[in-house]
């Protein structure tokens, strides 16, 4: 689904990432953790065509879409789930919802998402800024689910988060992997990784260091959490 090569970035003179590759399979999470710094969000903002200052390849369903900009990326099938979530402070949650628009017909009907997330079908009048953390973070999934992406990028989703409310963003990431979608999760939460995640790339430096398996990341865990800083 995802095919990325030789993927290299700068910012001026100053390189951030050193021929990245990375593949998504569909019906497959797949999990990039490293330090603050590691390049991690500077991978995604090349992906979603934010990142200028880039070389490699970017493949997604074994189309070269390199050269194309952001939004004919997302018309494409790819969606981004923001860090910092990008709720539209002027829009209420149901507005915020039907402002996307429809790139496949695996879209969740508004009602679906409703189901999925009853909270925002409690908070649907009210302005987006208004919400708790976790809601908004739940708000930012379910747009991008309302457009039918196949392939999320989700970008830190666990942050700052309280426990019950990650859990949930993990069933529903197992739920969109169970359509067949692809999602790659940006994320230095470890433990949360683990429960979601089919293989897992480590950044250091901007270089893809190690890729493992969900059993080996397991058994690795405490080392990872040492690597990480945490």
């Amino acid at each position: 689904m995802l095919e990325v090569t030789g993927l290299t970035a700068w910012y001026g003179q100053a390189q951030a990432l050193h021929g990245v590759d990375v593949r998504v399979n569909a019906g497959e999470v797949v999990s990039l953790a490293g330090r603050n710094g590691a390049g991690k969000t500077t991978l995604v903002r090349c992906l979603i065509g934010l990142h200028q200052q880039a070389g490699g390849t970017v493949r997604l369903h074994g189309r070269d879409i390199t050269g194309l900009p952001a939004h004919r990326r997302a018309r494409a099938g790819m969606g981004w789930v923001q860090d910092d979530r990008g709720i539209y402070a002027s829009l209420t949650v149901e507005e915020n919802l039907l402002l996307p628009p429809t790139v496949s017909d695996r879209a969740w009907a508004l009602e679906q998402v409703y189901q999925a997330f009853p909270v925002l079908a409690e908070r649907r009048k009210a302005p987006g800024t208004t919400l708790s953390g976790g809601e908004q973070q739940m708000l930012a999934i379910a747009r991008v689910l309302r457009t039918g992406a196949r392939l999320l990028l989700m970008d830190e989703p666990s942050e700052g988060l309280a426990p019950v409310i990650v859990a949930r963003i993990g069933a529903i990431i197992r739920d969109v992997k169970a359509t067949g979608a692809g999602v790659l999760l940006i994320e230095q939460n470890v433990k949360f990784a683990a429960t979601v995640a089919d293989r897992h790339y480590l950044l250091s430096q901007g270089r893809i260091v190690e890729t493992l398996d969900n059993d080996e990341f397991r058994r690795r865990e405490g080392d990872l959490l040492k690597h990480l800083g945490i």
